[in-house]
């Protein structure tokens, strides 16, 4: 049975991103349309779903570790600030949003708390992952099968 490690992470993504949405039970705060994802960046992301998108490349994050922290995310979604004549740096991504992420994957129950610190996923989530996984690679097959 093919998992989320079988899959290709932006496909996955997707598809898990269009699962939430369709849900309707993950918590978006009314923020999400002005706010800013680093202080690297100089928009907002253009995406109306990027909160869904951000949420379940988080959850595939958790699912591939044991757990994961605020800071480790916060480093995963980082990127390269553009200092103008002097050379790149690193910067982290805001924590508040990625803070505010795992805390609605919280809710409706995809992660849990671990008892070292941070976040891991729960019995539940891991199931729907797998689902949404499965679903992908079944999908992939019916476009492979469409080609030939």
């Amino acid at each position: 049975m093919p998992g989320v490690r079988d899959v290709d992470a932006q496909k996955f993504i997707d598809a898990y991103a269009a699962f939430l949405k369709r849900q309707g039970k993950l918590p978006v705060p009314g923020w999400v349309d002005t706010v800013k994802t680093g202080h690297y960046k100089e928009l907002p992301p253009q995406s109306m779903d990027w909160f869904y998108i951000r949420a379940a490349s988080v959850a595939r994050h958790v699912y591939l570790r044991k757990s994961v922290g605020v800071g480790r995310m916060r480093k995963a979604h980082g990127g390269q600030k553009n200092r103008g004549s002097c050379p790149s740096h690193h910067v982290d991504a805001s924590g508040s949003v990625d803070r505010k992420v795992m805390q609605a994957l919280e809710k409706i129950g995809v992660l849990e708390e671990a008892p070292r610190g941070g976040r891991r996923i729960s019995q539940q989530g891991q199931r729907d992952l797998d689902r949404i996984a499965q679903t992908t690679v079944e999908e992939e097959e019916e476009e492979d099968e469409d080609d030939e």
